[in-house]
């Protein structure tokens, strides 16, 4: 298996970094989007993220994807994206 990109991020709730590894990322109707995981094991709990972001910000604001519809439609391109991940 490839090393995977880490990235830390700083929740604003408690100021504690944390750890994600990148799996995969995407553009849709003008947003990025970013399939991670905390744990570079194959028992990790997988999350996509959106960058909420204005364009030209120096740093990326993601944020968790809860929206049923969005959620579904952005992990069937990650899942099309990642044969043998099982997302839906």
């Amino acid at each position: 298996m490839a090393e995977l990109e880490k990235i830390t991020f700083t929740p604003e709730e408690n100021g504690e970094p944390v750890d994600f590894y990148v799996l995969e990322q995407t553009r849709i109707g003008g947003f990025n989007y970013i399939l991670v995981t905390d744990s570079e094991d194959e028992d990790g709990e997988a999350m996509i993220l959106k960058d909420t972001s204005e364009d030209g910000e120096e740093e990326a604001l993601y944020e968790i994807v809860t929206d049923d519809e969005e959620l579904n439609a952005v992990a069937g391109v990650f899942s099309d994206m990642l044969d043998d991940v099982d997302l839906i």
